[in-house]
């Protein structure tokens, strides 16, 4: 495996590695998450948890994918041969999958709107016409698929064409170009009337509003939002080189995940309260809200176009990575080539794609377990695949996986320093599986909090 491709520059390593963690949900999820669990009081228990749950465990994927240098599944086969434990990269190989279904779905949506944006049809509309178009676009048949299909095309290209030209190459532009376009936007949102109050909102803790549900939802937001137990960072892990520094690349991916996610929540609550608006809501926030806020800006055009584009770069940097670990088994696994690897994901994805989009519409009372198809391919990946995954990563390399080969990781075979490597070992061998149970019960609904 000594030939094995692997990112070419620190830059890239950064930036596909922290372009799979930021996604839509740090752009809309986090300020919801945010807004409903007492503003800057859950930003500190969030920052804890990504650094003493998050993190770690980051780093057991990373030990697990550049040790074996291999696809999601046959890198426990090579670490603990003879042994079950691939049933973890089997897992993050179909949470990959299921994600990809729903998430192809909103990444279509956000196509649509820099098109709307781009026309100015999301102009001189009212709160009620902007809920009524969002309605329309997303239960028709047709018009949501063709957006689809062009976002699946986008990755297709990327993939296919492999790490070094394919992946790195758009991660150098994507990851830099999503971070310009918060900055902007953050600033423009900081000089509206009233926006004090929103930065207020988000940075003056209330300790007072700290219970064991804000917690929680916390570890969840942390857990989810930096790609954990899905594959991608043991198959990302796998093309490092040999002198990439684990723990000091998955530090930096950890701030700025959550610089990423702080900086939406500047961007969104200043507008949010400048304008009257309930910063607690869901993807109404986004598609609905929001473009709402921006006609009323001074350039409303070009806010709204670059707003949407924000949104499309976000979803495509985490898509590539989800791809990759399904392209990396399908080609390592059954001796294809990459391309005809990416064909075949991009042809399931097209399928499930199409069924999770359908399911706001002609299918939305066709159920699976209660579920509509994009609510149940939403609930089976973020409620039980990814966080059983990550339990279970931590387990296996608290408890199975030899010492000796994450000590050799961690400190690039003996050549760096790591005197916090007991409390490395006690957070993933105690501190995450906990955790990580207790969102796992509670999404299930085993208890409420």
């Amino acid at each position: 495996m000594s030939n094995r491709t692997t990112f070419t520059t620190k830059l890239g390593v950064i930036a596909a590695t922290v372009g799979s963690a930021v996604g839509l949900g740090n752009i809309w999820r986090f300020p919801y998450e945010t807004g409903q669990n007492g503003g800057a009081a859950f930003l500190l228990v969030y920052l804890i948890c990504v650094f003493f749950i998050g993190v770690p465990v980051m780093i057991a994927e990373f030990s697990i994918g550049r040790s074996a240098k291999a696809n999601a599944n046959k890198a426990y086969k090579i670490l603990s041969p003879g042994t079950h434990w691939n049933i973890i990269g089997i897992m993050g190989i179909f949470a990959s999958i299921f994600i990809l279904g729903f998430y192809s779905v909103i990444a279509g949506w956000t196509l649509e709107y820099v098109f709307q944006a781009l026309t100015n049809g999301l102009a001189g509309k009212s709160a009620a016409e902007f809920q009524e178009s969002f309605t329309g676009f997303s239960s028709d048949t047709f018009r949501p698929l063709i957006w689809i299909f062009l976002f699946l095309a986008l990755n297709y290209f990327i993939v296919s064409r492999g790490i070094k030209d394919g992946i790195e190459k758009a991660s150098n532009i994507l990851t830099p170009l999503l971070f310009v376009i918060l900055i902007v936007f953050c600033i423009r949102s900081i000089f509206l009337p009233g926006a004090s109050e929103g930065l207020k909102f988000l940075f003056h803790p209330d300790f007072s509003k700290i219970d064991s549900n804000v917690i929680l939802r916390a570890m969840g937001q942390a857990f989810f939002s930096l790609s954990l137990g899905m594959g991608t960072l043991t198959t990302y892990a796998s093309y490092f080189s040999d002198n990439t520094n684990l723990s000091k690349t998955a530090v930096t991916v950890g701030i700025l995940d959550t610089t990423v996610a702080v900086l939406a929540g500047v961007l969104i609550f200043p507008a949010a309260f400048s304008f009257g608006i309930d910063p607690s809501q869901g993807p109404e926030l986004v598609f609905i809200t929001l473009p709402n806020i921006f006609q009323h800006l001074p350039g409303s055009l070009f806010w709204s176009v670059l707003f949407f584009i924000l949104l499309s770069v976000a979803a495509l940097t985490s898509t590539i990575s989800l791809c990759e670990v399904g392209v990396a088994y399908l080609h390592e696994e059954f001796g294809i080539t990459r391309k005809k690897a990416t064909r075949i994901l991009i042809a399931f994805c097209i399928v499930s794609s199409t069924l999770c989009s359908l399911s706001f519409g002609v299918l939305k009372d066709f159920k699976l377990f209660g579920l509509t198809i994009f609510n149940f391919c939403d609930f089976t990946a973020s409620n039980i695949l990814l966080p059983l995954g990550g339990m279970l990563i931590a387990i296996y390399v608290g408890w199975v996986l030899n010492k000796k080969i994450v000590f050799n990781e961690v400190s690039n075979r003996q050549s760096l320093k790591v005197g916090f490597f007991k409390l490395l070992i006690f957070c993933i061998q105690y501190i995450a599986p906990i955790a990580i149970a207790l969102i796992f019960l509670s999404g299930l609904g085993v208890f409420n909090v």
